[in-house]
């Protein structure tokens, strides 16, 4: 009963705090769009042929004696100054129809949907279309958890449940769910909160099912059909989509060993997961992000500071984006797994250098596969990266 009252208190404390200071953020957050920089203020240097030949020996050695021998299944790629340095496909994009991995094979990327869909957030703020401390009843009426904004989303501190396991709880297994239902779901049960909010950093789907449906509230758009046309199409990422319910009759199972993953009831939910994406694709997305031409260097900047700082760690977590902060290194990365999916996208910001892989078969050697980075930056401990 103690530790309800201390909850409860603690709660009551952060709805009043984000009520008191709301206007003021608001008015804060106006002038800081207005002091947004313009796009195209950076500049890739191209590699000489020599750094470009040391960087491709490299990069396989390291592949072939690592990465390479795990029965890796997917595609990789390694860029230097946006340049492809290296790049590799293995294996068989449907272990049914045993059609080849290439080029153009889209991936379930699992949780690095979360930079897409923060990124579409930060550019819709840019735009003056939603304010970062709009609270959730403002796009939910009837949402029963008050003192949460679209931040708290973004940075994991919003001390929301996580659909993943509140969902198994009652729901129809047979059914798949959609962020509709996910929603509907929280306001019918309640499933009770993990931490009051803002108060602790604590990673949770819900937020960025919450964020896509909250993108569909402000465009009047469903989520999969405008990321498409703001985001995909603009910037050439052509074999690139997010996956809904509407595709289930497409959908392409990923496997662990020989064991297909058959689609479950949380299969089609996205935001949190779901796009679909190819290591070429996601270089122009990281090439946009470096270039500024998707949203701006002030708005990047915003996603790449640290929020999660009640423990002192070189681990953080910006707007959508795991941070890493090592010997002058800021590595701006994110992971995803679902499924026998096991991806990575991780960007060394001083080197300039970024790294894909993506994976279809259960493979967790894929995550060490971020101490390439060795080869650009003189650091190996990227291994601790999670």
């Amino acid at each position: 009963m103690k530790g309800f009252l201390y909850f409860f208190l603690f709660f009551n404390i952060a709805v009043a705090t984000v009520s008191c200071t709301s206007q003021a953020e608001k008015t804060n957050e106006l002038n800081h769009r207005k002091r947004l920089t313009s796009a195209g203020d950076f500049h890739f240097r191209k590699l000489a042929p020599a750094e470009e030949h040391y960087y491709a020996q490299a990069t396989k050695d390291y592949y072939d004696s690592h990465l390479g021998k795990t029965g890796f299944n997917g595609a990789i790629l390694l860029a230097k100054n946006g340049q492809i340095v290296f790049e590799d496909y293995r294996g068989v994009a449907d272990f049914k129809k045993l059609t080849p991995v290439t080029s153009n094979t889209p991936f379930h990327l699992a949780s690095i949907s979360k930079t897409f869909t923060g990124m579409e957030v930060l550019k819709l703020w840019e735009q003056g279309r939603l304010s970062l401390n709009d609270s959730l009843q403002q796009y939910f009426p009837q949402f029963p958890y008050h003192g949460i904004n679209i931040r708290m989303l973004l940075d994991h501190r919003s001390g929301l449940p996580n659909y993943l396991y509140f969902m198994d709880s009652v729901w129809d297994k047979k059914k798949k769910a959609t962020n509709e239902d996910v929603l509907n779901f929280m306001i019918a049960h309640q499933p009770k909160a993990d931490a009051p909010p803002n108060r602790v950093y604590h990673y949770c789907n819900t937020n960025f099912v919450l964020l896509a449906l909250i993108i569909e509230k402000v465009t009047h758009q469903p989520f999969p059909q405008f990321m498409k046309d703001s985001v995909f199409t603009p910037l050439g990422m052509n074999n690139t989509f997010v996956f809904s319910i509407q595709d289930t009759l497409s959908y392409v199972p990923t496997y662990a060993g020989s064991r297909p993953y058959p689609m479950d009831h949380l299969d089609c939910t996205y935001g949190d997961k779901n796009v679909y994406s190819t290591v070429r694709d996601l270089l122009q997305w990281d090439k946009a992000l470096y270039q500024h031409t998707f949203v701006t260097k002030t708005a990047l900047d915003s996603a790449f500071l640290p929020r999660s700082n009640e423990r002192k760690s070189m681990h953080n977590y910006g707007l959508g984006w795991h941070l890493y902060f090592n010997n002058g290194d800021t590595l701006v990365y994110h992971n995803g797994k679902w499924h026998g999916s096991n991806t990575v996208f991780t960007r060394f910001m001083q080197d300039t250098a970024t790294i894909i892989v993506l994976g279809n078969k259960l493979n967790r050697a894929i995550y060490q596969s971020k101490d390439m980075g060795v080869i650009f930056t003189g650091h190996k401990d990227t291994a601790e990266l999670e």
